[in-house]
């Protein structure tokens, strides 16, 4: 009887026992994930189907979403999200990036 891994290399053997060894390590993970996308994909279908066309007119107009803060929720459960203060006059905003030197270093 033949080996099950005659004809095959060291490498094709060593991957094959590294992705078996990292399946079993994930399988509790992804049958966890499984099991809170069953629970919360229904609510989430739903929040989607009603929230999704809003949403997607405010993604049409922000054009940076860099200029906003995180979103903030209200004792009153209203969520709203603040424009960043802009710059002090002559202040460059900070996503101009780091300076970099003549020499092309950067000061950490």
């Amino acid at each position: 009887m033949a080996e099950p891994d005659a004809g095959r290399s060291l490498m094709e053997r060593g991957a094959d026992l590294f992705f078996e060894g990292l399946r079993r390590e994930m399988a509790p993970t992804l049958e966890e994930a499984a099991r809170l996308f069953a629970e919360i994909g229904p609510s989430m279908q739903q929040f989607l189907a009603e929230m999704g066309p809003a949403l997607a007119r405010i993604a049409e107009d922000v054009e940076d979403w860099s200029a906003y803060e995180a979103p903030e929720i209200l004792p009153n459960g209203d969520i709203i999200i603040r424009r960043k203060a802009p710059p002090p006059e002559g202040e460059a905003p900070d996503s101009a990036g780091p300076e970099v030197a003549p020499d092309g270093s950067i000061e950490l």
